[in-house]
């Protein structure tokens, strides 16, 4: 099955990562998210978002592992997520979302699956679930 929806950054607060002895490229950061859903899938998540990242240049990569409480396309319950993506200036690439699984509660026990996460031009943030429910 698919779900569908768009969601709001209700909330991102950057938080301090510890000193590192290894040098990169690119400074690692670390912040915590809110979000709020809407459409098949509706709801709100906390977020700890991992990246390394050159806001100058727009390239970077993110890891981000998500716990959601909400309704999908009418079942309604909670799990978690992880999701990640590459931008080298321009749009995303290497994009993956999976479900975690085992980590469903209530309507939503046994969800497993994966989907995907887009930016419109406009900036509407857009998310799916292909998922199963055992």
């Amino acid at each position: 099955m698919r779900a569908t929806g768009t969601f709001d950054v209700v909330d991102f607060t950057a938080a301090p990562v510890p000193p590192s002895e290894i040098k990169t490229g690119l400074p690692v950061g670390f912040a915590t998210m809110r979000k709020a859903f809407t459409g098949e899938i509706q709801g709100r998540s906390e977020t700890l978002f991992t990246s390394a990242f050159d806001p100058a240049s727009n390239t970077g990569t993110y890891v981000a592992m998500e716990s959601f409480e909400g309704r999908i396309a009418g079942h309604t319950g909670t799990f978690n997520f992880v999701h990640s993506a590459t931008t080298t200036g321009g749009g995303r690439q290497d994009e993956s979302l999976v479900i975690v699984p085992g980590s469903g509660t209530g309507g939503l026990t046994g969800v497993r699956g994966s989907g995907g996460l887009t930016v419109d031009e406009d900036g509407t943030h857009r998310i799916w679930f292909d998922y199963e429910l055992s």
